[in-house]
């Protein structure tokens, strides 16, 4: 499957920041080490998805138009609505099955460009490839009331299809769980064996792993 780069800046800062990494960083998700970064202003992809979420993504317009407005919203939100109560494990694998019911679709082929993060509002309309599945599941969570600091998109290598992957990465009691496109389950990460992360973010941070030994 093939699959659009990712944010040439993002990997550069995390490849090249490599060797600057303190011997003591602790071992965290996928058992990789990682160490915390504050300032987010690099990822203007990133910058760019949150801004236009919070403009964009609102289900406010006229139904019976044709074309995408933010009428089609209006069954996301009404989705999540429905989950509230529910255990949260529950509402994670019921926000993973709704987005990953989305076909795949490139970049390329959707906007014309190699890599572009789309908002929830995109992506329920045109379809994505996987760092879309991701950040609509993470803007349904924080929807639902998930803390947006115990959730991260992960941008990562598949290691056995040697390409670039993104999933989203949520911290839940002593454990991370992943929801990702190429899986249907949501499960911990220590049960995925062949994913190498290169960074994560978050709204407020982002870390570079390598890996612990």
């Amino acid at each position: 499957m093939r699959r659009a780069t990712y944010p040439r800046l993002g990997l550069c800062l995390a490849l090249c920041l490599l060797p600057l990494l303190a011997a003591g960083a602790t071992p965290a998700l996928f058992g990789y080490r990682e160490i915390g970064q504050r300032n987010v202003q690099p990822f203007r992809q990133w910058l760019d998805v949150l801004e236009r979420h919070i403009t964009q993504d609102l289900p406010e317009a006229d139904c019976g138009e044709q074309r995408l407005n933010r009428c089609h919203l209006r069954a996301w939100y009404r989705f999540l609505d429905s989950l509230r109560g529910l255990p949260l494990r529950e509402q994670l694998k019921r926000v993973n099955d709704y987005a990953n019911r989305k076909p795949y679709v490139l970049d390329i082929d959707n906007y014309g460009l190699a890599d572009y993060w789309a908002i929830p509002r995109e992506f329920l309309y045109n379809n994505g490839d996987c760092e879309d599945y991701a950040i609509t599941k993470l803007f349904s969570l924080r929807w639902l009331g998930f803390d947006a600091e115990a959730m991260r998109i992960v941008v990562l290598q598949d290691t056995n299809l040697q390409v670039p992957h993104a999933v989203l990465a949520v911290y839940l009691a002593d454990d991370i769980l992943i929801l990702d496109n190429q899986i249907r389950q949501v499960i911990p990460h220590r049960q995925i064996v062949h994913y190498a992360p290169v960074y994560s973010i978050n709204e407020s941070h982002w870390w570079i792993h390598v890996p612990s030994s």
